[in-house]
């Protein structure tokens, strides 16, 4: 196992959620958009906007519905300039 499998086993385990709450088709897709929001939004609107997808989700959206609408915003923005340019 990975330290992130532990983690994430201990996690669900202390919110109470379901051993599968996080399958791995999911984990990999919010991973993914997670990074995209970091490099072209800004690095600290990933995990806020992980926090979102999860208020979605939480609200009836499908996972994978959330996910597309929050990788279609990211992918709509330029990431941030470099400081030389």
């Amino acid at each position: 196992m990975s330290t992130l499998d532990d983690w994430l086993r201990e996690a669900t385990a202390a919110l109470k959620l379901p051993a599968d709450a996080v399958p791995a088709d999911l984990r990999t897709d919010l991973l993914d958009v997670t990074r995209d929001v970091a490099h072209n939004v800004a690095r600290v609107a990933g995990p806020l906007t992980t926090y979102l997808l999860g208020l979605a989700v939480a609200r009836g959206m499908a996972p994978s519905a959330a996910v597309e609408v929050v990788r279609g915003l990211a992918s709509a923005h330029r990431p941030p300039a470099e400081p030389n340019e």
